[in-house]
C-alpha cells in the first residue's frame, strides 16, 4: 500500500520508513545541536559524604563537574605524551588541549560535544601519523570519554546514532585518505570499544530514568494515599456531626413546629417565637448538610443556592431581633460591590458577634457599623453590658477564633475586647485592593472612517 502526498507523489513503505529515519536523525543530532544545555548539580549525598566535614559538603552538588574536569586533565596529559616528539612541548601541550576541548564541552552542550569530538578526528588523522590512524592514542581516548559522557546525557538512541555515523565516519576516512574498507586503521578497536562503552552507558542511563521514574511513581502514590487517608477522616467527621448535631436540630425543629398546639389558644407573640425557632433550625440545617457535602467529598459540587452577602444583613438583624436582641446597624461610606470572599466573611463575622452577644450578654443592646472605605471594609459590632436575669451561656469559646482565621485569611486586621461600660466590642478591617481604572480609549486618527 503506498500513500500519496500533496503533490500526487505516491510514497512506497520503504520511503516513508526512510523518511522517518532521517527525521529521527535530525531530531537527536542537528536540531538544536549546540543548544545550551547545562549538566544538573548532584542532589542529595550519599553516606559517606554525609560524614565529611560541611565545608567539603558545601561543593558537593558540583561532584559531576569536577569529575568531568578531572577526565579532561587526565586527556590533556595522556594527548601530550603519545603524540609525536617531533611537534615539541608546545605543540603537545596544544593538541591534549585540542582533545579535551570536546570533553569539556559536555557540560553545556552535550550534542554539539560529539560534532566537535568529530572534527578533532579529521584534525589528528591528517597531523596524527601513521602509528596509529585515524584515531590518535589521545583522539581514541577523548572520543570514547565523549561518547559516554553525551549517552549518559542524552541516551540510547543517540547511542546507536554516534556508534553508526562512527562507523561511517571511519570508512569514510580510510575510502577518501587511503583507498581502502578500514584496511590499516584502527577502525575495527573503535567500533569494539566503543560498542562496550556505549552499552554500559546506556544501561546506566536507563537504569537512572528508570529509578526517576518509579521516585516519581512513588510520590503521586503517597500523594494519593494522602488523601484518601483525609478523605476517609472528613467522612468520619461528617458522620459523627450528622448523628450529633443534625439529629438535635432536626427535634429542635419538630418540637418547635408542635409546640403551639400543646398549649391552650398560644398568644401571637408565642406562636410567633415558635415559628423563628423552626425557621432557624431548618435555615441550620440547610447549612449543615452543605458544610457536610463539602467535608464528605473533595469534589463536592456547591449547591446553586447563592451564599449571603451583606445585602442580606437585615434579615439577619430582623432574625436575631426577634430573638429577642436590639440591634442597630449604621452605614457609611459609598456602598459598592465588595468581593464575593469579603461579602461572605464580613457577613459571617457579623452573624457570629451577635450570636456572641444573645450568648453571653442577654438583654443588652448592640450595634453594628458597617464602613465602605477606600482602602477596603471596616466593620465594627459593639454590645452593652448584659441585663436582666438571664444566666449567660459559657459557650465553647471558638466563635472569636473562627473570625479571627476569617480575617487572617483575607489578610486583615481584627481586635476584640471589652469596652469601658461593661460591654464587649469587635473590630474588624479587611482591604479590599482597588480595581484599575479601565484605559481610555484611544482617539481615532484623522481621515480614519
Amino acid at each position: 500500500m503506498t500513500e500519496t502526498t500533496t503533490g500526487g507523489t505516491a510514497r512506497t513503505p520503504e520511503l516513508r520508513l526512510a523518511s522517518g529515519v532521517i527525521e529521527t536523525l535530525r531530531q537527536d543530532l542537528v536540531t538544536d545541536a549546540f543548544a545550551y544545555r547545562p549538566l544538573p548539580l548532584q542532589e542529595a549525598p550519599g553516606r559517606f559524604m554525609r560524614r565529611l566535614p560541611r565545608a567539603i559538603r558545601e561543593y558537593f552538588p558540583w561532584t559531576r563537574y569536577a569529575m568531568v574536569g578531572a577526565l579532561a586533565l587526565f586527556v590533556i596529559v595522556y594527548t601530550a605524551g603519545s603524540q609525536s616528539s617531533y611537534l615539541g612541548d608546545a605543540g603537545e601541550l596544544l593538541m591534549g588541549m585540542m582533545a579535551a576541548a570536546p570533553v569539556l564541552m559536555t557540560l553545556v552542550r552535550p550534542v554539539a560535544a560529539w560534532w566537535a569530538a568529530v572534527a578533532l578526528t579529521l584534525v589528528f588523522a591528517v597531523l596524527g601519523g601513521d602509528q596509529s590512524w585515524p584515531w590518535t592514542p589521545g583522539s581514541f581516548l577523548a572520543y570514547v570519554a565523549v561518547l559516554v559522557l553525551v549517552t549518559l546525557r542524552t541516551g540510547p538512541r543517540v547511542a546507536a546514532w554516534m556508534w553508526t555515523l562512527t562507523l561511517a565516519l571511519g570508512f569514510a576516512v580510510s575510502l577518501v585518505f587511503r583507498n581502502g574498507y578500514g584496511i590499516g586503521t584502527n577502525l575495527p578497536e573503535m567500533a569494539v570499544t566503543s560498542a562496550f562503552a556505549l552499552v554500559i552507558a546506556s544501561s546506566i542511563q536507563i537504569r537512572r530514568h528508570a529509578k526517576a521514574e518509579v521516585s516519581a511513581q512513588q510520590e503521586v502514590t503517597a500523594v494519593e494515599r494522602d488523601k484518601r487517608t483525609l478523605l476517609e477522616e472528613r467522612t468520619t467527621i461528617a458522620r459523627e456531626l450528622h448523628d450529633v448535631v443534625a439529629h438535635h436540630m432536626s427535634v429542635v425543629a419538630i418540637q418547635a413546629e408542635a409546640a403551639p398546639y400543646r398549649v391552650k389558644n398560644p398568644p401571637p407573640e408565642l406562636e410567633a417565637a415558635f415559628v423563628t425557632i423552626r425557621e432557624n433550625a431548618v435555615a441550620a440545617l440547610t447549612e449543615l448538610r452543605r458544610v457536610l457535602g463539602v467535608v464528605r467529598s473533595a469534589d463536592y459540587e456547591a449547591p446553586d443556592a447563592p451564599q449571603p452577602t451583606l445585602a442580606s444583613l437585615d434579615g439577619l438583624l430582623a432574625n436575631v431581633r426577634e430573638a429577642g436582641l436590639s440591634v442597630e446597624k449604621t452605614v457609611t461610606g459609598a456602598v459598592r460591590e465588595l468581593p464575593q470572599g469579603v461579602e461572605l466573611s464580613a457577613y459571617r463575622i457579623i452573624q457570629e458577634a451577635l450570636s456572641n452577644t444573645l450568648r453571653h450578654a442577654p438583654g443588652a443592646a448592640a450595634g453594628v457599623e458597617v464602613s465602605y472605605v477606600l482602602g477596603g471594609l471596616g466593620i465594627r459590632i459593639v454590645n452593652d453590658a448584659p441585663t436582666g436575669d438571664v444566666r449567660p451561656s459559657p459557650g465553647a469559646g471558638h466563635g472569636i477564633t473562627g473570625m479571627r482565621e476569617r480575617v487572617v485569611m483575607l489578610e486583615g486586621e481584627m481586635t476584640v475586647g471589652p469596652t469601658a461600660g461593661g460591654g464587649y466590642e469587635v473590630a474588624v478591617f479587611i482591604p479590599v485592593p482597588s480595581r484599575p481604572a479601565p484605559a481610555p480609549a484611544a482617539a481615532p486618527e484623522e481621515g480614519s472612517a
